[in-house]
C-alpha cells in the first residue's frame, strides 16, 4: 500500500511530544489503519503510546464531562506534548491479568451471568424469584454451606497438632502458632490445659476445647489471659483468620499441607442452594449451562422459543459468539477467572468491544500477543482486522513477529533504551521496515533455525498419571541439567503442568512467575536487590555522618517536600497540579544530604542513574558493584536504580527476579513466559544468560510461545492439542525438531511454516 493509501483516511498528528525520555517527536499516525510500534524494551513506545496519545484522549474526553462528574473520574495527568490534532476517543486495552477473586467467574467477568440470571427469572419454571435470587454472590441464591464459593476446605487436623506433644513442647505444628508466638499463647495462656500434658492424654472435652470450641469470652480466666481476647479452637481459628485473609498468600506451601479444597457436597461445585437448582428451562437449569462450554451455551439459547426471551438470547448469542470467535469456545462459564492464562484473559478483555457499532475510535494494546500461542495469534489478528473494518484506528505496543506482520504501518521507537532512547528510528509501511537496516528489520530478516541440543548427563525427572485441572491423567519425562520448554495454545495445560511438576519435588525449586517480585510505590530496583543500605553506608562512612542522613524517607529528606521530589496539589475536579519541588529541585533530599559526596556523586546523583551508568561507577566494589551487574546480564540495564517497580511489565518484574538467582548451581530452575515484553535483541541476550544458567549446572523449565526461544531449546514438551477439556494431552516430548512430524500440533505448523520462511 502506497503512503497516499495508507492517509487516505485521514491521520492523527503528534507534535512535540516529551513525555518521560521522548525527545519531541513530530509524528504522523494513519487513520483506520492498524500501526505498530516497535523497539527496545524501554526506548520510550509506551511513553508514546500510552503515556502521551492515550492519556491525552482519556483527558480530553473527561473534560466534556460537567465538574461535577469529572471530580469522580480517573485523573490521567497533562502529558509533556505541544499538542495532538485529528485525535479519537482512546480504548485502552491493557496487560493487566483479571481480577483473583474466588468470587468471579467467565459468565460475572464478562457480564454473561446477568443476562443468563435475567432470562432464568422470566422464562425458568417454576418462578422463584427475579434476577438476584439467582446469584451465587447474594444470600438468595447462594448455597448456605459454601457461602457461594462452590468448594469447602476441609483441613487434616493430624498435620496441625503432633499428639505425642504437650502445649510447651509445641504441640500445634501448623506455622505462626510456635512455642512462645502471640498465637500459642491464646492457648498456653487460657487456663483450660495442663500445657505439659501431652495431647494423647486430652480428654474428649478438652481435645474439642482444643481444635474445635468457637470463639467465646473466657470466664474467670488467668491473670495472663488478655482482657478483651476470645477464645477460639485451633481449626475455626485457621479458616478464619489465615485460610481466608491476605496472610493465606504467604504460607500457601503449608497451607497446602494440611488443605484440600473439595467440591462443596450440598451444591456439589455449582456455588447455587438446591431452591435455585430447581428452576429449568428445557430441563436444564442455570447451573447446569454455566457448566456448558460456550459453544454448547449457544446451541442451548438457539432451542428456546420463547417470544419473551428473544431479546436477552439475541443479545447472549452476540456475546458468545464474539468470544467463540476469537478462540475461546472452549470456555465454561464457571470457569473461575483466577484459573484463566494471560492469553485467555487478553482475548476476553478484546473480545468485550467486537459487538460496540461505535466508530472512529482508536484502539490501543499493549502487546496483545504475550500468552498467546502462534495459532492463538491468528485469531487474535482477525479480532483487530474486524475492529478496523468498522472505521477504527487500531495501535499495537509490539515485540512479537507474528502479531507485527498484521500492521498496515510501523513505527520504531530507539536506537537504544533509556534516556538514549525516545527518538524515530523508523516510519514507514510494515513491508518497508521488513527491508530497511532498522534494529528490527534486520531482526525480522534473521532466519530459523534449530540448535544442536545438549545431551543431558543427569539423568531425567519423571511423573506419572498427573491428573490437575484438564491434563488427562499424563506422564512427563524431563531430562535434568538441561533447558525444557513447554509449549502449546494458550489454555492447553502447560501452567497446570509445571504446577503439579513443583508440587511433586521435595527439593527446593525457584519459581520466577510474572508475580514473582514484590511490588509497592517505594520499591526499587536498589531496594529489591538489598544493595541500597550498602550504598548509604559508604556514603555515610566516607564522610563520618549516619547513614540516615542519605534515606529521603527518613533523616535526609527534603523538608519541603518531605522526600517526595514534587508538590501536589489537589484541584478537586482538574487534574491535581505536580511540580517539582523548589527547594530540592526534584532530588528529594535535603540540603544537608546533597553537600556530601562518594565517588564524586551526591546521594541523589546515584539514585538518578541508570543500571548501565551504575554498573560502571561501582565496578570495584566487590558488594555492590556484582549485584547490579545481574541486572546487566538479565536486560535490564537501562533501568534507573530508583525507579518503581509499579512502573516495570511482568516480564521486567520475572527478570528482575531472576537477576537474584543467577550465581547458584544446581538448582531447579520455572520461568513463565520469560521473553514478554522483550525485543528480539533482548531475547537473544536472554537466552545466552540460560545458556549460562545451565552451564552452571542448573535445570531450566520454561512455559514459552516464543518461536525462537523453541529452536532453542535442548527438549520440548508439547500440550495440546486445543484448550480446555479439548487439551490436556502430551503431544511430544523430546528433541525439539521432532515435533515437526507431529500433524496435530500446532506448535509443530507453526515452527514448520517460520523455519520455511514463510511468516515472521
Amino acid at each position: 500500500m502506497s503512503e497516499k493509501d495508507l492517509f487516505a483516511d485521514g491521520e492523527i498528528t503528534v507534535h512535540g511530544a516529551r513525555q518521560n525520555n521522548l525527545k519531541g517527536l513530530d509524528l504522523r499516525i494513519p487513520k483506520k489503519r492498524t500501526t505498530v510500534f516497535v523497539g527496545l524494551s524501554g526506548a520510550g513506545k509506551s511513553s508514546l503510546v500510552f503515556d502521551t496519545i492515550a492519556a491525552q484522549s482519556r483527558r480530553e474526553l473527561n473534560e466534556t464531562f460537567p465538574s461535577f462528574t469529572q471530580q469522580y473520574l480517573p485523573k490521567y495527568g497533562q502529558p509533556a506534548v505541544q499538542s495532538i490534532d485529528h485525535l479519537p476517543v482512546a480504548i485502552v486495552i491493557e496487560q493487566k491479568k483479571i481480577g483473583q477473586n474466588a468470587r468471579s467467574t467467565v459468565a460475572t467477568y464478562t457480564g454473561i451471568y446477568s443476562l443468563l440470571r435475567l432470562l432464568f427469572s422470566r422464562i425458568g419454571k417454576p418462578f422463584i424469584g427475579y434476577s438476584d435470587t439467582f446469584s451465587f454472590n447474594m444470600p438468595q441464591g447462594m448455597c448456605q454451606t459454601c457461602q457461594g464459593l462452590g468448594y469447602v476446605d476441609e483441613i487434616d487436623e493430624s498435620a496441625l497438632v503432633d499428639k505425642n506433644k504437650s502445649l510447651n513442647q509445641g504441640a500445634i505444628t501448623f506455622v505462626s502458632f510456635g512455642v512462645n508466638t502471640w498465637r500459642w499463647r491464646r492457648y498456653a495462656d487460657s487456663g483450660l490445659f495442663d500445657n505439659d500434658k501431652p495431647l494423647k492424654d486430652y480428654s474428649p472435652k478438652e481435645w474439642e476445647l482444643l481444635m474445635h470450641a468457637p470463639q467465646q469470652q473466657l470466664h474467670h480466666a488467668p491473670a495472663a489471659w488478655h482482657k478483651t481476647a476470645l477464645y477460639e479452637g485451633i481449626v475455626p481459628r485457621i479458616r478464619r483468620s489465615i485460610l481466608h485473609k491476605a496472610e493465606a498468600k504467604h504460607h500457601r506451601a503449608e497451607i497446602a499441607k494440611v488443605v484440600t479444597h473439595k467440591a462443596c457436597p450440598d451444591c456439589h461445585g455449582t456455588r447455587l442452594n438446591a431452591r435455585v437448582r430447581s428452576n429449568h428451562i428445557n430441563g436444564q437449569n442455570i447451573a447446569d449451562v454455566c457448566a456448558m462450554t460456550l459453544a454448547e451455551v449457544v446451541r442451548f439459547l438457539a432451542a428456546i422459543k420463547v417470544p419473551l426471551a428473544a431479546s436477552i438470547i439475541r443479545e447472549l448469542t452476540t456475546m458468545l459468539n464474539s468470544l467463540i470467535n476469537i478462540g475461546l469456545g472452549y470456555l465454561s462459564l464457571n470457569r473461575g477467572t483466577n484459573s484463566l492464562s494471560g492469553g485467555e484473559a487478553q482475548r476476553i478483555k478484546i473480545a468485550k468491544y467486537l459487538n460496540s457499532s461505535l466508530t472512529d475510535l482508536v484502539y490501543i494494546l499493549d502487546e496483545p500477543s504475550v500468552g498467546l500461542h502462534p495459532h492463538d495469534i491468528r485469531l487474535v489478528k482477525q479480532a483487530l482486522r474486524q475492529l478496523q473494518a468498522r472505521g477504527n484506528t487500531v495501535l499495537i505496543v509490539e515485540h512479537n513477529p507474528l502479531m507485527m506482520s498484521g500492521a498496515d504501518y510501523a513505527v520504531e521507537i530507539g536506537p537504544v533504551a533509556g534516556n538514549g532512547g525516545g527518538q524515530i528510528t523508523f516510519e514507514g509501511s510494515f513491508d518497508a521496515l521488513l527491508k530497511s537496516d532498522t534494529l528490527t528489520g534486520r531482526f525480522l530478516r534473521q532466519p530459523y533455525q534449530f540448535k544442536t541440543p545438549r545431551k543431558t548427563a543427569q539423568g531425567f525427572l519423571e511423573r506419572r498419571h498427573i491428573q490437575e485441572n484438564n491434563l488427562k491423567d499424563v506422564t512427563v519425562k524431563i531430562p535434568l541439567g538441561v533447558m525444557t520448554v513447554f509449549t502449546g495454545v494458550a489454555g492447553s495445560g502447560k501452567s497446570s503442568l509445571a504446577r503439579s511438576l513443583m508440587n511433586s519435588i521435595e527439593t527446593p525449586i525457584i519459581n520466577l512467575n510474572q508475580r514473582a517480585a514484590s511490588v509497592n510505590l517505594r520499591s526499587t530496583p536498589l531496594t529489591y536487590l538489598g544493595i541500597f543500605d550498602k550504598i548509604r553506608q559508604r556514603f555515610a562512612k566516607a564522610n563520618h555522618v549516619s547513614s540516615s542522613l542519605f534515606s529521603y524517607n527518613g533523616k535526609g529528606a527534603c523538608p519541603t517536600c518531605k522526600g517526595k521530589g514534587v508538590t501536589i496539589t489537589n484541584m478537586a475536579f482538574m487534574d491535581p497540579v505536580v511540580q517539582t519541588c523548589e527547594a530540592c529541585h526534584g532530588r528529594r533530599y535535603s540540603p544537608e544530604a546533597l553537600a556530601y559526596r562518594y565517588l564524586g556523586k551526591t546521594i541523589a546523583d546515584v539514585l538518578e542513574m541508570s543500571v548501565d551508568q551504575a554498573s560502571k561507577l561501582f565496578a570495584n566494589d566487590d558488594a555492590i558493584g556484582p549485584r547490579i551487574h545481574d541486572l546487566q546480564r538479565v536486560g535490564l540495564g537501562y533501568l534507573k536504580l530508583n525507579q518503581s517497580l509499579t512502573t516495570l511489565s511482568g516480564g521486567e518484574l520475572q527478570r528482575l527476579s531472576l537477576a537474584t538467582q543467577l550465581n547458584g548451581q544446581g538448582n531447579l530452575i520455572f520461568l513463565d513466559e520469560p521473553t514478554a515484553g522483550l525485543h528480539m535483541q533482548d531475547i537473544q541476550q536472554l537466552l545466552r544468560l540460560f545458556n549460562e544458567l545451565v552451564d552452571q549446572g542448573n535445570t531450566l523449565i520454561l512455559i514459552e510461545h516464543n518461536l525462537t526461544v523453541m529452536t532453542q531449546a535442548d527438549w520440548l514438551v508439547d500440550v495440546g492439542p486445543d484448550a480446555g477439556r479439548y487439551g490436556g494431552q502430551i503431544l511430544y516430548q523430546g528433541l525439539p525438531t521432532g515435533i515437526l512430524n507431529q500433524r496435530a500440533s500446532y506448535t509443530g505448523v507453526a515452527l514448520k511454516r517460520v523455519l520455511a520462511g514463510h511468516a515472521k
